[in-house]
Parts: structure tokens; sequence; C-alpha cells
């Protein structure tokens, strides 16, 4: 059996993190990112019972002393460059999840660098030396294993699984511990007595693909008997480029969410022609007033990147979700561009052929891809906060 080779490397409270390093006033005290709505909490903050997507006006309620700063997105992003540059110092191969996240295959450095476990005592010391944060790091066999055991070492630890020491470790852990377990889920694993991963492992694949579906059931049968294969793969291009905004506990007319639309769909086909990319599923994501979510996806009939078909399809999908939401009210809501393609393939696909209004969406997106997203903007959205636009890892 292979040796606990990969390391799976995340920066605590990543954005608080470093507004408490760049004042020295916040070091130790509850620090919030984000006004109108969380983005980030520090560990004094969490400790209240604050989270990221909670309501501002929660948040403070929670905690009246913590200290609110706006984003800086500038400096997490130059935070999260220096931070990698310290990974490609220690590991050959490293593979990036998002800004603050990566996993890290150290196989075959022993002779020259140390063992996995000391590779990540340095790699820890080292990004606290050069880039001033604190990163908790999980070593394993596989990458779900890496990953859940920097979980279970936060904040600011390490946490090494050996082989012979993994279903010790693994199977007491709640199910919430699996990769795709969220709340509903969980419930209905709960419902059924089934509460530890261990309890997983011991089902039948045949029980939990009755219970949860063929494709969870399978995924986390396997997850739960050690079984991922799945090696470190760097440069991988994303697979989705998706934003959402959280709208707090207030009631929202249909325009004012149609302008929330507008902004997040504007957002995220910058960034689909920025990388070169195609969709050709749209996926809308709404959280209502009782916590519950629901997901609606279309297919497009060809792959593009222009703004008025990704909207129109968008729009559509809102419609038809527009019962629920003045039944049960709307607290956040997403929209995730899938099935992506590369633009500079060559596809045999017919026109688009846009309405007038669509046009002037087309010359909107030359103009703010030209020039900036600030150059231009819709009439719909003058006088609306548009949210805020999180860094991103090179695609």
């Amino acid at each position: 059996m292979p040796g606990a080779t990969i390391l799976h490397a995340d920066l605590d409270a990543f954005f608080a993190s470093v507004e408490q390093r760049d004042d020295r006033r916040l070091r130790g005290r509850p620090v919030i990112v984000g006004v109108g709505v969380v983005l980030a909490a520090s560990y004094e903050a969490k400790a209240y019972g604050i989270h990221s997507a909670m309501g501002g006006a929660q948040a403070r309620r929670l905690c009246p002393h913590a200290v609110v700063v706006r984003p800086r997105m500038t400096a997490y992003a130059e935070a999260s460059r220096a931070v990698f540059e310290v990974f490609a110092d220690w590991a050959p191969v490293v593979e990036a999840l998002s800004i603050d996240e990566a996993f890290l295959d150290v196989r075959g450095m022993e002779r020259s660098t140390g063992s996995p476990t000391s590779i990540a005592v340095r790699l820890r010391g080292d990004v606290r030396r050069r880039v001033g944060l604190p990163v908790t790091v999980g070593v394993a066999r596989t990458k779900f294993l890496a990953k859940v055991a920097s979980g279970v070492a936060k904040p600011d630890g390490l946490l090494v699984v050996p082989p012979e020491d993994e279903i010790a470790f693994l199977h007491p852990l709640p199910v919430e511990r699996l990769w795709g377990v969220g709340p509903r889920t969980a419930r209905k694993l709960h419902d059924r007595g089934v509460t530890t991963v261990g309890d997983i492992a011991r089902l039948p694949e045949a029980a939990l693909v009755a219970m949860l579906g063929r494709a969870a059931g399978r995924h986390l049968h396997a997850l739960a008997n050690l079984r991922d294969p799945r090696p470190v793969t760097p440069g991988r291009r994303r697979r989705s480029i998706g934003s959402q905004r959280a709208l707090g506990r207030r009631a929202w007319t249909a325009e004012a969410i149609d302008a929330v639309v507008v902004a997040i769909v504007d957002r995220i086909t910058r960034r689909l022609r920025a990388a070169r990319r195609l969709c050709r599923t749209v996926v809308l994501r709404l959280r209502f007033d009782d916590f519950e979510r629901a997901t609606r996806s279309q297919t497009l009939p060809h792959p593009t990147d222009r703004t008025p078909e990704i909207l129109t399809a968008v729009r559509e999908l809102l419609v038809a979700a527009r019962p629920s939401i003045e039944r049960r009210g709307l607290t956040l809501v997403g929209v995730t561009l899938a099935n992506l393609g590369d633009s500079r393939a060559v596809q045999l696909v017919l026109p688009f052929e846009p309405d007038r209004a669509g046009a002037l969406d087309a010359v909107l997106d030359q103009v703010r891809d030209r020039f900036g997203s600030t150059a231009v903007t819709r009439a719909v959205l003058l006088g609306h906060d548009e949210g805020v636009s999180m860094p991103l890892l090179p695609d």
C-alpha cells in the first residue's frame, strides 16, 4: 500500500487572516469581512456562531463588538499568489482547488527533501514566514483523506493519517465530513440512523443507492470504504464558472431580483470570455427563507459566451421558480455556467440572431471586455449594489 504522500493545504479563515495580518489592531479580535453579508469570519468571530453567507445584521447581533471591515479583493489575490509560490517551491505537483486551498503530491521526495510529514511542517513554517498567514495541512494516502484531515486539524494545525490508521481515523467521524454530504443528505442519513462514516461503510452500496440515488450513493460508499483513486492533477481547467449573491432575510421584488441576476450574469460571462471558454449548460441556484435549496438548469442549443443568450436562459429559469420564491422567500441566488468548452476550438454552430436588445447587450459585452467592467453599466443596475466580485485562480 502506498504511503501518505498527498498534502491538503488550506489557509485558515483566509480573508479575515489577511486583514489581521495587515492590521495589528485586529489580531486576536473577532473580525467580520463584508458589511451586508459575511464573506469571511476570523476564528474569534466563528466562536460566536458567525459564518460566511450570514447576514451582516445577524452577525453583529451575535457579536456586537466584532470589527467589520470591507473586503479588499486585490490584497487577497496577492496573498494567494504568494502562497502558491511557496507551494510550488515545496512540491513538484500542485493542484489548486481555490485561491486558498490546494493539493500537493510529494511522492519520491524523501531523499531530496524529506518525509511528507517534515515537508508539511516546513511548508507551514514557510507560508507563515514568507506570507504571514496560518495554513492547516492534512497528510494522507488519498486526496479525500488529506482534505478530511486538514478539516479536523483546523485551525492552524497539522494532521497526518498513516495508511494503517485510516479506518480508525475516518469511521468515527460524522457523515458531514464526507464530500457531497450537505444538510439535506445529512438529514436523510440521520433519519435512517446513519450518523457516522463507519455507518455508511457498513451499509451495502445498493442500500445507499436506494436512499440517496445512484451517483450519490456510489460516491459516498466508495469514500467511506477508502476508495479514492484520483491523482493530484496540476493545471486542470475549471469545469464551471459561477457566482452567487446572498440577499439577507428581507423581501425582494421581482425587479430587484432580476437586477441581481443581471449583475451576476454580467460578471460571470466576462470571466467566461476572459478564460476563452464557452458554456453549454446554465444552472440557477436558489436558497429560500427556510434554508432549503433548489437547483434548476437549462441546456443551450449550442455553446456560447454571449451575455444575451445566457441571461435569457437564466431569466427563463427564474420565471419558472417565481411561484416558489413568492411562497417561500429568497435569501440567496446564484448562477453557474457548466459543461464548458474551449472557445478557440473550431465549432459549427447555428448563428445566434439577437433582437435589438440582444444586439445592444453584445455591444455592451465588447465595451466592458475592452475597457473594464466600470466603463459602462446597464440602466437596470444604476443605484444597485452589484455585490462583490470574488478573486479566482487563473483558468
